[in-house]
Protein backbone atom coordinates (compact mmCIF):
# COMPACT_ATOMS: atom_id res chain seq x y z
CA UNK A 1 0.00 0.00 0.00
CA UNK A 2 1.44 3.36 -1.06
CA UNK A 3 1.30 6.28 1.36
CA UNK A 4 -0.46 9.30 -0.09
CA UNK A 5 1.19 12.67 0.34
CA UNK A 6 -0.78 15.25 2.29
CA UNK A 7 -2.48 17.77 -0.02
CA UNK A 8 -0.67 21.08 -0.38
CA UNK A 9 -2.69 24.19 0.42
CA UNK A 10 -2.11 26.50 -2.58
CA UNK A 11 -3.41 29.56 -0.80
CA UNK A 12 -0.76 32.11 0.24
CA UNK A 13 -0.44 32.94 3.93
CA UNK A 14 -2.33 36.15 4.62
CA UNK A 15 -1.12 38.70 7.13
CA UNK A 16 -4.61 39.97 7.90
CA UNK A 17 -7.89 38.49 9.18
CA UNK A 18 -11.44 38.69 7.87
CA UNK A 19 -12.18 41.13 5.09
CA UNK A 20 -15.97 41.43 5.37
CA UNK A 21 -17.64 43.88 7.74
CA UNK A 22 -20.20 46.65 7.95
CA UNK A 23 -21.96 47.83 4.85
CA UNK A 24 -20.68 51.05 3.30
CA UNK A 25 -22.71 54.21 3.12
CA UNK A 26 -23.89 55.33 -0.29
CA UNK A 27 -21.17 58.00 -0.32
CA UNK A 28 -18.44 55.54 0.62
CA UNK A 29 -19.61 53.07 -2.00
CA UNK A 30 -19.48 55.79 -4.63
CA UNK A 31 -15.90 56.63 -3.66
CA UNK A 32 -14.87 52.99 -3.85
CA UNK A 33 -16.42 52.69 -7.31
CA UNK A 34 -15.27 56.03 -8.74
CA UNK A 35 -12.22 57.33 -6.87
CA UNK A 36 -10.43 54.13 -5.89
CA UNK A 37 -9.84 52.98 -9.51
CA UNK A 38 -8.15 56.30 -10.23
CA UNK A 39 -5.86 55.98 -7.21
CA UNK A 40 -5.21 52.24 -7.45
CA UNK A 41 -1.62 51.05 -7.63
CA UNK A 42 -1.23 49.32 -11.01
CA UNK A 43 -0.61 45.59 -11.01
CA UNK A 44 3.05 44.67 -11.34
CA UNK A 45 4.33 48.08 -10.23
CA UNK A 46 8.10 48.09 -9.83
CA UNK A 47 9.03 51.77 -9.69
CA UNK A 48 6.62 53.71 -7.46
CA UNK A 49 8.29 56.98 -8.38
CA UNK A 50 6.45 56.77 -11.70
CA UNK A 51 3.21 57.34 -9.79
CA UNK A 52 4.44 60.63 -8.35
CA UNK A 53 6.32 62.72 -10.92
CA UNK A 54 8.39 65.35 -9.17
CA UNK A 55 7.90 63.92 -5.66
CA UNK A 56 10.83 64.36 -3.31
CA UNK A 57 10.33 60.95 -1.67
CA UNK A 58 8.05 57.91 -1.76
CA UNK A 59 6.55 56.59 1.47
CA UNK A 60 4.68 53.36 2.10
CA UNK A 61 2.15 52.65 4.84
CA UNK A 62 1.22 49.01 5.32
CA UNK A 63 -2.17 48.34 6.90
CA UNK A 64 -3.47 51.89 7.35
CA UNK A 65 -6.71 50.92 9.11
CA UNK A 66 -9.12 53.86 9.00
CA UNK A 67 -6.58 56.00 7.14
CA UNK A 68 -6.15 58.71 9.77
CA UNK A 69 -2.36 58.46 9.80
CA UNK A 70 -2.08 58.00 6.04
CA UNK A 71 -4.28 60.98 5.17
CA UNK A 72 -2.68 63.34 7.66
CA UNK A 73 0.89 62.44 6.67
CA UNK A 74 -0.01 62.99 3.01
CA UNK A 75 -1.64 66.32 3.87
CA UNK A 76 1.38 67.49 5.86
CA UNK A 77 3.81 66.45 3.13
CA UNK A 78 2.43 67.34 -0.31
CA UNK A 79 5.93 66.99 -1.75
CA UNK A 80 5.95 63.27 -0.89
CA UNK A 81 4.19 60.45 -2.73
CA UNK A 82 2.39 58.12 -0.31
CA UNK A 83 1.31 54.56 -1.07
CA UNK A 84 -1.14 52.94 1.32
CA UNK A 85 -1.96 49.22 1.52
CA UNK A 86 -5.10 48.03 3.30
CA UNK A 87 -7.13 44.86 2.61
CA UNK A 88 -10.29 45.94 4.46
CA UNK A 89 -12.94 47.69 2.41
CA UNK A 90 -14.19 49.70 5.42
CA UNK A 91 -10.73 51.17 6.01
CA UNK A 92 -10.27 51.86 2.34
CA UNK A 93 -13.59 53.72 2.20
CA UNK A 94 -12.63 55.85 5.21
CA UNK A 95 -9.28 56.71 3.66
CA UNK A 96 -10.95 57.67 0.39
CA UNK A 97 -13.28 59.98 2.31
CA UNK A 98 -10.30 61.72 3.89
CA UNK A 99 -8.41 61.92 0.62
CA UNK A 100 -11.35 63.55 -1.12
CA UNK A 101 -12.09 65.92 1.78
CA UNK A 102 -8.49 67.16 1.80
CA UNK A 103 -8.10 67.30 -1.97
CA UNK A 104 -5.02 65.08 -1.84
CA UNK A 105 -3.28 64.26 -5.10
CA UNK A 106 -0.19 62.54 -3.65
CA UNK A 107 -1.75 59.23 -2.49
CA UNK A 108 -2.08 55.88 -4.27
CA UNK A 109 -3.85 52.87 -2.76
CA UNK A 110 -3.68 49.08 -2.86
CA UNK A 111 -6.56 47.06 -1.39
CA UNK A 112 -4.62 43.87 -0.79
CA UNK A 113 -1.78 42.28 1.13
CA UNK A 114 1.35 44.43 0.88
CA UNK A 115 3.85 41.59 0.60
CA UNK A 116 3.55 40.94 -3.16
CA UNK A 117 3.87 44.67 -3.81
CA UNK A 118 6.99 45.01 -1.68
CA UNK A 119 8.53 41.93 -3.32
CA UNK A 120 7.99 43.45 -6.79
CA UNK A 121 9.41 46.91 -6.05
CA UNK A 122 12.72 48.08 -7.45
CA UNK A 123 15.75 48.13 -5.23
CA UNK A 124 16.13 51.29 -3.16
CA UNK A 125 12.87 52.96 -4.21
CA UNK A 126 11.29 53.59 -0.78
CA UNK A 127 12.32 56.43 1.50
CA UNK A 128 10.04 55.76 4.46
CA UNK A 129 7.83 52.89 5.65
CA UNK A 130 5.15 52.79 8.34
CA UNK A 131 3.89 49.50 9.79
CA UNK A 132 1.56 50.59 12.56
CA UNK A 133 -0.33 48.07 14.66
CA UNK A 134 -0.50 45.20 12.15
CA UNK A 135 -2.72 42.21 12.89
CA UNK A 136 -0.94 40.46 15.82
CA UNK A 137 -2.40 36.99 15.25
CA UNK A 138 -2.36 36.32 18.99
CA UNK A 139 -2.82 32.53 18.96
CA UNK A 140 0.46 30.62 18.80
CA UNK A 141 -0.63 28.51 15.83
CA UNK A 142 -1.51 31.69 13.90
CA UNK A 143 1.67 33.63 14.47
CA UNK A 144 3.24 32.41 11.24
CA UNK A 145 0.80 34.86 9.62
CA UNK A 146 2.40 37.87 11.25
CA UNK A 147 3.76 40.32 8.72
CA UNK A 148 7.18 40.74 10.31
CA UNK A 149 9.04 37.62 9.24
CA UNK A 150 12.60 37.16 7.91
CA UNK A 151 11.48 36.73 4.30
CA UNK A 152 9.37 39.88 4.36
CA UNK A 153 12.14 41.92 5.97
CA UNK A 154 14.52 40.77 3.25
CA UNK A 155 12.10 42.10 0.60
CA UNK A 156 11.51 45.31 2.53
CA UNK A 157 15.20 45.97 3.01
CA UNK A 158 15.88 45.53 -0.70
CA UNK A 159 13.11 48.03 -1.56
CA UNK A 160 14.42 50.63 0.92
CA UNK A 161 17.15 53.04 -0.04
CA UNK A 162 20.13 53.40 2.27
CA UNK A 163 19.03 55.71 5.06
CA UNK A 164 15.31 54.98 4.61
CA UNK A 165 13.29 55.21 7.81
CA UNK A 166 11.11 52.32 8.94
CA UNK A 167 8.65 52.58 11.83
CA UNK A 168 6.96 49.59 13.43
CA UNK A 169 4.41 49.90 16.24
CA UNK A 170 2.38 47.34 18.18
CA UNK A 171 0.46 47.05 21.43
CA UNK A 172 0.95 43.28 21.75
CA UNK A 173 3.97 42.36 23.89
CA UNK A 174 4.79 39.06 22.17
CA UNK A 175 4.74 40.73 18.75
CA UNK A 176 6.96 43.57 19.96
CA UNK A 177 9.57 41.11 21.22
CA UNK A 178 9.38 38.92 18.14
CA UNK A 179 9.46 41.78 15.64
CA UNK A 180 12.41 43.48 17.29
CA UNK A 181 14.29 40.20 17.24
CA UNK A 182 13.64 39.76 13.52
CA UNK A 183 14.60 43.35 12.67
CA UNK A 184 17.85 43.14 14.62
CA UNK A 185 18.53 39.63 13.36
CA UNK A 186 18.33 40.84 9.76
CA UNK A 187 21.34 43.08 10.30
CA UNK A 188 20.37 45.82 7.86
CA UNK A 189 18.03 47.80 10.10
CA UNK A 190 19.69 50.07 12.67
CA UNK A 191 17.45 50.52 15.72
CA UNK A 192 17.42 54.21 16.61
CA UNK A 193 16.50 53.93 20.30
CA UNK A 194 18.92 55.60 22.70
CA UNK A 195 16.73 55.40 25.80
CA UNK A 196 13.53 53.67 26.91
CA UNK A 197 11.45 56.75 26.03
CA UNK A 198 12.41 56.28 22.39
CA UNK A 199 10.28 53.14 22.22
CA UNK A 200 7.79 53.91 24.99
CA UNK A 201 6.64 57.32 23.72
CA UNK A 202 4.96 58.03 20.41
CA UNK A 203 7.25 59.86 17.97
CA UNK A 204 6.65 63.59 17.60
CA UNK A 205 5.35 63.23 14.06
CA UNK A 206 2.95 60.38 14.82
CA UNK A 207 -0.76 60.75 14.08
CA UNK A 208 -2.95 58.95 16.60
CA UNK A 209 -5.43 56.52 15.08
CA UNK A 210 -8.82 55.31 16.24
CA UNK A 211 -7.37 51.85 16.75
CA UNK A 212 -4.91 53.18 19.32
CA UNK A 213 -7.62 54.87 21.34
CA UNK A 214 -9.46 51.55 21.73
CA UNK A 215 -6.50 50.06 23.67
CA UNK A 216 -7.17 46.52 22.47
CA UNK A 217 -3.65 45.19 23.04
CA UNK A 218 -2.05 43.71 26.13
CA UNK A 219 0.56 46.43 26.60
CA UNK A 220 1.10 50.13 26.00
CA UNK A 221 2.08 50.92 22.40
CA UNK A 222 5.69 50.18 21.55
CA UNK A 223 7.45 52.23 18.85
CA UNK A 224 10.48 50.90 16.99
CA UNK A 225 12.23 53.23 14.56
CA UNK A 226 14.95 51.93 12.25
CA UNK A 227 17.28 53.23 9.55
CA UNK A 228 18.08 50.98 6.61
CA UNK A 229 21.85 50.61 6.42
Amino acid sequence: MTDKAAPVDPRPIRTFGRVGGRSLSARQQALVEDLLPRLAVPEGLSDPRMLFPGAREVWLEIGFGGGEHLVEQARRHPEVGVIGCEPFIEGMAKALTGIEANGLTNVRLLMDDARPLVAALDEGCLDRVFILFPDPWRKKRQQKRRLIQPDFLASLYRACRKGARVRFATDVASYADEALGYFLGHGGFDWQAKSADDWRLAPADHVTTRYETKKLGDCAPVWFNFLAQ
